[in-house]
């Protein structure tokens, strides 16, 4: 008998909904037009098109015409940066960011400091959280764009986006938000939050890859980073990757409804705390990281001490349990998360890091196996550590 997966993962990607692939067939094989086309077969690809932007476009209380489809949360983090430092830099090239952004963010400002920009990375306390104060300090005359994520992809840690959007109006500085961790899970209102620009991606919220979407307010201009037709109106040059579109439109669809319905969420924010609260009864020497409110309802990331994270994971692997890790291990580096030391955490307890990130498809049995197993695990893996060792000695 095959051992089921349990899937706990999901703030690295989703299963796609049956629903969404269902949308997603016919463009394979029967609606396979380029909407470039002027015949009728063509246009109502395109309409099918405008269709699935009006979708994303409710998700954020956006306008559709302020919705730019692209390959991805990399691809729009990448746009929006990019985009309004080269269409800005006569105004000034002073770009905010905070220590934690993901690596879309953080490579993209790295890139912009060798081409004459300078980054200002605001640190976080330890949960994660940037400091407001420390925000305005950082305003200066020539900057031009504050850019932090809602929530981050390790911890889940909500940032006060609506607060730091206030900001940014009165000082008549662009604000981008990387929400790629947040559609789907929490509510979206690019209004309210005074965004200029937000990014998304679809296969974070029972989506396919490959697909993911730039919000950018109607008033602002931006220096397009890919050249060629005049796609999405000359923002984004590109054939338009139909099948996934649909797709991402379904998913958006799909999210507008399941954000309404509070069991809905509560169940997955019930399984989660079943689990961080089991784990803490069980394992003794473990921290929860992150702000214990103002997280994402899906994510438990927490440090074992005098382990390493991914020990843990190939033992858990072993049992049919995927989970990640927060170290950076398994990239060739040894360098544990980035994200755990901006949180003030040491080298040697950030490496024992380990995320748990539940969808709606996890199970109380799901939860159950891994309570079940992870205390035997953590307890063999301590047996043979020298650090543990000496922990137990001290405490003699």
């Amino acid at each position: 008998m095959e051992k089921r997966i349990i899937y706990l993962d999901n703030n690295a990607t989703t299963k796609i909904d049956e629903e969404v692939m269902n949308a997603m067939q016919p463009y394979f094989t029967e609606k396979y037009a380029n909407p470039s086309g002027v015949y009728y077969f063509a246009q109502e690809v395109k309409k099918d098109i405008e269709n699935a932007r009006e979708n994303v476009a409710k998700l954020l209380n956006a306008n559709p015409d302020e919705v730019v489809f692209t390959s991805g949360g990399t691809e729009s983090d990448n746009m929006a940066i990019k985009g309004i430092a080269f269409a800005n830099k006569e105004k000034g090239k002073h770009i905010i960011t905070s220590a934690i952004e993901h690596h879309a963010v953080l490579n993209t400002c790295r890139y912009l400091e060798k081409n004459g920009f300078e980054i200002t990375y605001l640190p976080v306390d330890k949960y994660g959280i940037i400091d407001i104060d420390m925000l305005k300090k950082s305003i200066r005359k020539d900057t031009i764009l504050i850019t932090v994520m809602y929530a981050n992809n390790e911890i889940g840690t909500i940032e006060p986006i609506e607060e730091i959007g206030k900001i940014a109006r009165e000082k008549n500085i662009y604000f981008h938000t990387d929400a790629v961790q947040a559609a789907g899970k929490i509510d979206i209102d690019v209004k309210k939050l005074n965004v200029d620009l937000l990014s998304i991606s679809a296969h974070k919220f029972y989506g396919p890859k490959g697909i993911g979407a730039l919000y950018i307010n109607k008033k602002v201009k931006i220096e397009p980073i890919l050249h060629g037709g005049h796609h999405e109106k000359n923002r984004r040059a590109g054939t338009e990757n139909v099948a996934s579109i649909i797709g991402m439109g379904k998913a958006c669809e799909i999210a507008i409804k399941n954000l309404k319905d509070q069991s809905y969420k509560m169940k997955i924010k019930s399984l989660r705390d079943k689990l961080e609260k089991e784990i803490l009864k069980n394992i003794p020497e473990v921290i929860v990281n992150g702000s214990p409110e103002k997280r994402v309802d899906n994510t438990l990331n927490i440090c074992i001490k005098y382990i390493e994270g991914e020990s843990v994971l190939i033992n858990l692997d072993f049992e049919g349990i995927c989970a990640s890790s927060g170290s950076a291990c398994t990239s060739g580096s040894l360098e544990p998360s980035h994200v755990l030391l901006a949180l003030g955490l040491p080298h040697e307890i950030a490496h024992g890091s380990i995320r748990f990130s539940l969808s709606k498809y996890n199970t109380e049995e799901d939860i159950d196996k891994v309570i079940n197993v992870l205390p035997g695990i953590v307890e063999k893996l301590r047996n043979v550590s020298p650090f543990w060792k000496e922990r137990k000695n001290d405490a003699k």
